[in-house]
């Protein structure tokens, strides 16, 4: 009698019985393994999962589910009403989240919301719906409720970024705080003495520490801040011209300035454009996230650069380990970013009280094209 086809599929379906023979284990090794539990090495839970990769294994999810109570998948929801959200590196940052979780056999959810309450019911719903054991939460915010929630709903969680109160969250970060401290000492080593500030926005974490990192590169070149030359909530290019134009204005305004994002410096070009300014010589800049606009400016912009798809892959093992059952407060890691000189960055053309008398020669000039009083 010739076999059904679902019967021939039966019949050809490699069994946990085979990979137990094949690893030279026993068949409850091979569950407990392909099931995450903590009581089973790395080294042969590597073993097993290999050996029934090759064999072609695949487990019954709904059975195997029901048996666990995981889904063995990694929840993700991107925030669609922040500005510059979407960036291209976020493809990186995907590819490096869904290549470590393939290879641990694990897959992902991913949604989109917009932030406040919209974000904690998707997260809630992706919870009570069983499509996420855990949670990456990408760029943390100083009061984040998306923690609050998930600590009271006791499912894992790690976040690319940290929080004052970190308690008992797991975390992946690169070290912005570094990058801004390097770059004051890189525009001091040129000879800048009166260098700027422009943060991000004040609801994120990143902020405080990048101030934190500005001040200490401030104090170990040993030169004066100015809080007039600091200012914030710059994360896009509109915001950063602002920002620049109203430093530029001071009767002693800086020869170079620090950006916290990428997205605020580039607004900087225009600022500078508006006054005649050239960029690298009479301005310097340095900023950080290392986003394709960089090269695409002229000077291309110095700017400290973020592996994206190492921090993804880092993310989703941390979360994978977590959700085995490793503690998470001994899951923490960080990265520096790496600075991609431009041409944004210079030893200074002119001084303060130059770069204030250009300025104001430009604003005295459009007065009188627009009919004020010279």
């Amino acid at each position: 009698m010739p076999l059904t086809e679902d019967r021939a599929v039966q019949a050809t379906r490699v069994t946990i019985s085979d990979v137990a023979d094949a690893a030279g284990v026993t068949k409850g090794t091979v569950s407990r393994a392909l099931n995450d539990y903590p009581d089973i090495s790395e080294a042969t839970r590597t073993r097993v999962l290999r050996k029934a990769k090759q064999m072609g294994y695949q487990p019954l999810a709904q059975a195997q589910a029901i048996k666990t109570g995981r889904t063995r998948t990694i929840g993700l929801v991107l925030q669609t009403d922040i500005p510059g959200a979407q960036r291209p590196f976020l493809s990186d940052f995907l590819a490096g989240l869904s290549q470590t979780a393939s290879d641990a056999s694990w897959t992902m959810t991913v949604a989109t919301s917009a932030g406040g309450q919209e974000m904690l019911t998707t997260i809630k719903r992706l919870v009570q719906e069983r499509k996420a054991d855990g949670f990456i939460l990408p760029r943390t915010f100083a009061n984040d409720e998306r923690v609050t929630l998930l600590r009271t709903l006791k499912v894992p969680y790690v976040l690319y970024g940290r929080l004052q109160d970190i308690q008992d969250s797991a975390w992946f970060d690169i070290l912005g705080e570094e990058a801004m401290r390097d770059a004051v000492l890189r525009l001091a080593q040129h000879g800048h003495q009166r260098i700027g500030f422009v943060n991000g926005g004040s609801e994120y974490n990143f902020s405080r520490l990048r101030a934190a990192g500005f001040e200490n590169g401030m104090n170990e070149a040993r030169l004066d801040i100015d809080e007039s030359l600091i200012t914030g909530d710059a994360m896009t290019r509109e915001q950063g011209t602002a920002a620049t134009l109203g430093m530029l204005a001071r009767s002693l305004p800086p020869t170079a300035i620090v950006f916290a994002v990428d997205m605020a410096a580039l607004g900087a070009y225009d600022a500078a454009e508006k006054h005649g300014l050239v960029i690298g010589q009479d301005l310097s800049l340095i900023s950080y996230d290392g986003i394709p606009e960089c090269q695409w400016v002229r000077p291309q912009l110095t700017s400290f650069r973020v592996d994206s798809q190492m921090a993804g892959s880092r993310l989703a093992s941390l979360l994978i380990r977590q959700i085995r059952g490793e503690d998470p407060t001994t899951l923490r890691e960080s990265a520096k970013a790496m600075l991609w000189p431009g041409g944004s960055d210079g030893p200074p053309r002119r001084s303060p009280i130059e770069i204030a008398r250009i300025v104001r020669s430009g604003q005295e000039h459009n007065s009188c094209e627009t009919g004020g009083t010279a």
